[in-house]
C-alpha cells in the first residue's frame, strides 16, 4: 500500500512539473515566420543521393558549417560525416555542431572529446535542466538545418546514420524528403541556427557578413517557418481549408487529433480528393495502432490510405492542389504540433510541385492501400494497442 501511495505521489508529481512547465514555457513563445523568399531548390529522396551531394559541398566549404541534426547516430556512417567534419575544422573552417539531447543521446564521450578536440564547437540542444525537469525531458530539437559558408543550406526529414542510408536489414529502403536551398532562403535557415545554438550554448555568432553573406534570388517562391511547440496546428488547419481538389499528406506518424481530423473529413465532405502514405512497419512503438482510429474514419470518408512497404516512408510531405507544397521536418502527428521544435518550408512553384507529385507517385507504386476489411480483421488484441496508442499518442 505505502509503495503505490509513493508512485501515486510521483506520478503526481511529474504531471505537475510537465504541465507548468508547460504553461510557462509557451505563455512566452511568439509566433515566428520568415518572410517569401526566391531560391533554388533541389529535392533528394534517398540518402545516397543527398549524402553524396551534402559531403560534396562540405568538402568545399571555406569559412564556417552549422549542422544541427535530431539524430547523429554513433555508427559508420556518421564517423564519416564527423571525421569530415574535423579534416574542415583542422584546416581552419569554423565548425558548429548542434543536436538533440534524447536524439543523439547515443553518441559516445570519446566521440564527442575527438570532435571539440580538433576545433569543433559542439552543444547538445534541449538538454532537460530544473526548473520543470520533466516537461523539458520531453521537448525535442526535432530541427535537421545545415548552412554552409551562409550561401548553401539543407532542410529535411533525414538524420545521420546507416538507416537513412538504407544500410539497417530491418528498415531496408529508407524513403524520405530532404531540400537543398540556395539563394535568399539560406539566411532563415542561418537565423534559426544562430536562434537555436544560442539557446543551447547562450552564445551567439554575429550577424557580420560572414555568416549573412549578400545572396542572389532563385526561381522559387518559398517560406520557411518555425515552430517551437505551438502554431503548426493552427497552420496546417489553415493549409487544408484552402483545398479545392486534392490534399496529399505523407508522415511516419499519422496522429493528427481532433481539429486537424475536423478539418479533414470537412474537406472530403465538400469533395476535396485526400490521399495519406504512411509506412507499413513501425520504428516505434504503439504509433501504427495509434493511427488506426484515424484511419478507420478517413477511409469512411472514402479518403485513399496508403502503407508504404518497399522499405521505410520517413518523409514529412503536404501538397494542397497544385499551389503549395509543404517539406520540412515535422510529423503529421501531435507530438510535432504541440511538444517538438521542428521547421518547415512552404513552397509555391508548380513546377517544383508537380516533380514532387511525381516523386510521391513513384512511392504509391510500392505501397499498398488500406481497405475496410482490413479494419473487420482486426484481432482482439489490435484493439487493445490500439486504445493504449490513443492513450498515450499525445506523447508518441
Amino acid at each position: 500500500m505505502r509503495i503505490l501511495l509513493i508512485a501515486i505521489i510521483l506520478f503526481l508529481l511529474v504531471m505537475l512539473d510537465y504541465k507548468l512547465g508547460e504553461r510557462v514555457y509557451k505563455s512566452a513563445l511568439k509566433k515566428k515566420e520568415y518572410p517569401n523568399r526566391q531560391s533554388d531548390l533541389t529535392l533528394f529522396t534517398t540518402g545516397e543521393a543527398l549524402f553524396n551531394d551534402y559531403f560534396a559541398e562540405l568538402k568545399q566549404a571555406k569559412y564556417h558549417i552549422h549542422i544541427l541534426f535530431y539524430i547523429v547516430r554513433n555508427d559508420d556512417v556518421s564517423q564519416q560525416l564527423l571525421n569530415l567534419l574535423k579534416k574542415k575544422a583542422e584546416e581552419g573552417v569554423e565548425v558548429r555542431v548542434l543536436v538533440d539531447w534524447i536524439g543523439s543521446l547515443g553518441l559516445s564521450r570519446k566521440t564527442i572529446q575527438s570532435l571539440k578536440e580538433s576545433g569543433i564547437q559542439f552543444a547538445f540542444s534541449n538538454k532537460p535542466s530544473f526548473p520543470f525537469f520533466f516537461y523539458k525531458l520531453n521537448e525535442r530539437n526535432h530541427r535537421k538545418i545545415t548552412v554552409i559558408d551562409g550561401k548553401i543550406g539543407y532542410l529535411g526529414g533525414f538524420n545521420v546514420g546507416k538507416e537513412y542510408m538504407g544500410q539497417d536489414p530491418k528498415f531496408g529502403n529508407w524513403r524520405d524528403y530532404h531540400l537543398k536551398i540556395v539563394g535568399e532562403g539560406v539566411q532563415d535557415l542561418q537565423t534559426q541556427f544562430r536562434t537555436d545554438w544560442k539557446q543551447a550554448t547562450g552564445v551567439a555568432f554575429s550577424k557580420t557578413e560572414t555568416y549573412f553573406p549578400p545572396l542572389p534570388q532563385g526561381k522559387m517562391k518559398h517560406q520557411l517557418i518555425p515552430t517551437d511547440g505551438m502554431y503548426l496546428q493552427e497552420k496546417y488547419i489553415d493549409l487544408i481549408k484552402q483545398a479545392k481538389r486534392e490534399i496529399i499528406i505523407g508522415s511516419p506518424y499519422f496522429i493528427p487529433g481532433k481539429k486537424v481530423m475536423k478539418a479533414l473529413l470537412d474537406a472530403a465532405e465538400r469533395g476535396v480528393h485526400i490521399t495519406i502514405i504512411t509506412p507499413m512497419q513501425a520504428d516505434h512503438m504503439f504509433v501504427k495502432e495509434a493511427a488506426m482510429p484515424y484511419f478507420h474514419q478517413l477511409l469512411k470518408a472514402n479518403c485513399d490510405i496508403y502503407r508504404f512497404y518497399d522499405g521505410f516512408y520517413h518523409a514529412k510531405v503536404i501538397v494542397i492542389d497544385d499551389e503549395v507544397c509543404d517539406i520540412g521536418t515535422a510529423n503529421f502527428d501531435k507530438r510535432s504540433f504541440f511538444i517538438n521544435y521542428e521547421m518547415n518550408g512552404y513552397i509555391y512553384d508548380k513546377a517544383f510541385i508537380q516533380s514532387l507529385k511525381e516523386a510521391i507517385a513513384r512511392d504509391l507504386e510500392t505501397s499498398e492501400k488500406l481497405t475496410m476489411p482490413f479494419f473487420q480483421n482486426r484481432t482482439i488484441v489490435d484493439r487493445v494497442k490500439e486504445t493504449i496508442a490513443t492513450i498515450l499518442s499525445p506523447l508518441l
